[in-house]
Parts: structure tokens; C-alpha cells; sequence
């Protein structure tokens, strides 16, 4: 393997994280919610704006040509991070959520009420509410695959459930909740001998592994670009080339088509199809940049460096008889949802806040997965390579003080 990561020039890499909240050093352990961004990723939103700024595809003059030049090659750097066959099969998207909707709508024409979708019980409301939608408006069945004791996919009940033959099957790669990382090319497998559509939300697994979305096997993968270090508002569906030629286009407006007449509009292939009016260009840029510097720490070191970060922060917490974490998996991203004895979840955050650390709390987006627990809301610790051990040893500590604080009020 690789030398370790040099963590101290990394921070130095990430302005956001060299500052002081409420006076003492910033803790940053919300990755899982929005990464903070490299210089890398700022310097190249930056020039985009400041040297390369025109619309993409139509203009015949330099700067229109850079622009075109740059954002194409954003969507040649997504198809190798994702390893696609091809660059065509990469769309470009707001993030996660506009892609799974854009899936959604897209078969809805082949949806109706004698088929049905299914999904998880841990899956982000992204991959729930839209299916939702495109189930009342074909009368198709939502079925859900049930977890086991340890937070993880029953996979006795998903094999029962994939043989009723599911139209379309979407599930997470990865829970932001528990952390748990599904055996995402066994479920794949299953669903397509039963001849369903397949789609794997991608959000939690991209920044921590490394993905292929060919030895996965999937029709589609989606992604948020702002959860591997690049800006908001950008991420990427990649869609089997089979499949998008089939497809008829979820919006309409320029670029996505090839004539247009008051009868009639014929539409240009996929991508463009897909990707009606102009698109976020300066996003897509800054995405090429990030997954660039991820390149230039490599995935091998970036997977060890998580590892021993999350050995050390499930040591700390399970010390503490007070802190109660959900879900065991066997394999897990580098998050841990957790209560703490007689602290509502939004307390402790707050109190965290107080102490420099940023947590999550709430129902992170998957309210039917905290059902299952019987809570309302839990707060989330997740970690990036960036983090250090000394701030895994600040959240037990700062834990400790919160428990103490409330049991003496008691």
C-alpha cells in the first residue's frame, strides 16, 4: 500500500476547516450531510467564472469552445470515477435526488398497476418520495425489503420479494444512517433474473470506496457531487446505453432537442436528451476537480485512512455505557448514529456546536428508518479522511461532559 495520508497538508488543502467556532477549533463531522471543498475545487469554480465563462454546445467563438471543452471533459472524468463504458452514459444532474427523479419519471410510461417497485426500509427519503409519486400516478405497488437485527438487508426477504418480479428495484449503496454498506452486486443480480430495472443510490458510497458501475451491473447510478468534495447543485446519473436509448426525455427546452416545429419536436440522443436549458457548468467543472484530487490521494490510502478513523471513533463511543449506537453491520462508512441517555438528539448537537464540533441531528431524510428504531431523531458523527484523532477524542469527551450536564440536572 501507498504512504499514509500527510493529514496536516491536507487541512491546509480545505480553508473551511481552519477556522474557530464559538471559539475553540472547528470539528467538522457532518461529511455525511456536505463535504467541505479542497482549494483545488475553489480555484477551478473560479476560473471557470473569471476566464472560461460562456454557454456550452452552441457557440462557434474560443470562449464558448473552452467552455464546451471543459465541460465535456467534466463528464469523461465522471465516467472514469464511476468506470462507465462510455461518456455518454453519464448525465449530468442538480445531484442524487434530481437523478432518482429523473429515473422516475422516465419509466413511468412503463409502470402500471400490475407491477411494483421496491425498495428498503433504509433508504434516504430521495430514494422513497419519488416512487411514491410515480406509484399514484400508475396505480404500481411500493414494497419494501425489511432490515435484520444488525441494520442490515434481510436478504431471505429480498430474495422472497425480487421473485414476485418487480418492475424496478432502487436501493442505497450505502445507509447515511447506519452506515451500512449493502451487497450491492448480489441484490443487482437478483433483480435482473427477475427481469426488474435496477437503480443504486450512490450518495454515501462514492466518497468512501471505489465504485464500478459495470461490475455492479446497475441500469443506473446516481450521485451528489457535494458529498466528494465538490460544489452544490451538481451530480451525475449514469444510465446503461441500452436502456437511455429507449428513453424518452423527463424535461424540455433547449439543447435537448434536434427540430422544432409547432407540430412536432424530435429529440437529440442521450446525454443531451436528458439535460434540457443550460446546465451548471461552473459544477460540473468544479466536480472534474474534485474527483481529480481525490485521484491525488488515491482511494486505497483515502479507505485506510477512514478505517482507522472509524475503529478509533466506535472504540471511544461504545466505551461510553450512556451512548447507545444504531446498527452493527459488518461493513460500514464512516458514520455512527447514536442517542445519548436522556438528551433529546437536537440537544446534543447543540451542545456539540458549543464545543467546536459539528454533528447532525434529526431524522437525516429517513424518517421510515427511524421508525423501525422507535426514535424521532438521532445525532450523527460522520468522518472524512480530513478529520484527526484528536477530534474523535474531542466528540467522546464532549459526550461525556452532555451526559454529566444533563444526569446532574436530574
Amino acid at each position: 500500500m501507498n504512504a499514509s495520508l500527510n493529514i496536516d497538508k491536507i487541512r491546509a488543502e480545505f480553508p473551511a476547516l481552519n477556522q474557530d467556532i464559538h471559539k475553540k477549533p472547528l470539528a467538522y463531522l457532518d461529511s455525511a450531510a456536505t463535504s467541505q471543498k479542497p482549494q483545488a475545487v475553489i480555484d477551478a469554480t473560479n476560473d471557470y467564472y473569471s476566464n472560461n465563462n460562456a454557454n456550452v454546445h452552441r457557440a462557434v467563438y474560443e470562449l464558448g469552445a473552452r467552455a464546451t471543452q471543459a465541460y465535456e471533459g467534466a463528464r469523461e472524468t465522471v465516467r472514469r470515477f464511476l468506470g462507465a463504458g462510455s461518456s455518454r452514459e453519464i448525465i449530468f444532474v442538480k445531484g442524487a435526488t434530481e437523478g432518482i427523479n429523473l429515473v422516475a419519471n422516465v419509466l413511468r410510461s412503463r409502470l402500471s398497476s400490475m407491477h411494483s417497485i421496491l425498495i428498503s426500509e433504509m433508504e434516504h427519503h430521495a430514494n422513497i418520495v419519488p416512487w411514491q409519486l410515480i406509484a399514484e400516478q400508475t396505480g404500481a405497488t411500493l414494497r419494501v425489503i425489511p432490515l435484520t437485527s444488525s441494520g442490515e438487508l434481510d436478504l431471505d426477504a429480498a430474495k422472497t420479494l425480487m421473485e414476485e418480479r418487480p418492475k424496478v428495484v432502487a436501493l442505497t449503496h450505502a445507509s447515511n444512517v447506519l452506515g451500512t454498506v449493502n451487497p450491492i452486486t448480489e441484490l443487482i443480480e437478483m433483480a435482473h433474473k427477475q427481469g426488474a430495472i435496477t437503480l443504486v443510490d450512490g450518495s454515501q458510497a462514492t466518497p468512501h470506496m471505489r465504485v464500478n458501475v459495470q461490475d455492479i451491473g446497475c441500469d443506473f447510478y446516481v450521485f451528489s457531487g457535494h458529498k466528494v468534495y465538490g460544489p452544490t447543485g451538481i451530480g451525475a446519473l449514469y444510465g446503461r446505453k441500452e436502456l437511455l436509448e429507449t428513453l424518452p426525455p423527463w424535461q424540455g427546452g433547449g439543447d435537448m432537442i434536434e427540430t422544432v416545429t409547432f407540430e412536432k419536436s424530435t429529440y437529440a440522443p442521450y446525454p443531451q436528451r436528458f439535460e434540457a436549458g443550460t446546465p451548471n457548468i461552473a459544477g460540473a467543472v468544479g466536480l472534474a476537480a474534485a474527483i481529480d484530487y481525490l485521484d491525488t490521494l488515491t482511494i486505497d490510502r483515502i479507505v485506510a485512512r477512514e478505517r482507522l478513523l472509524m475503529g478509533k471513533a466506535m472504540e471511544a463511543l461504545q466505551k461510553l455505557p450512556f451512548v447507545k449506537i444504531l446498527g452493527s453491520p459488518a461493513y460500514r462508512v464512516p458514520l455512527i448514529s447514536f442517542l445519548v441517555e436522556g438528551v433529546h438528539a437536537h440537544d446534543v448537537a447543540t451542545l456539540l456546536d458549543l464545543a467546536g464540533i459539528a454533528a447532525r441531528a434529526g431524522h437525516h431524510c429517513a424518517q421510515p428508518l427511524m421508525t423501525h428504531y422507535g426514535v424521532t431523531a438521532t445525532t450523527r458523527a460522520s468522518f472524512s479522511f480530513y478529520n484527526t484523532e484528536r477530534e474523535v477524542e474531542r466528540l467522546a469527551t464532549a459526550l461525556e461532559a452532555i451526559h454529566r450536564r444533563f444526569s446532574n440536572a436530574i
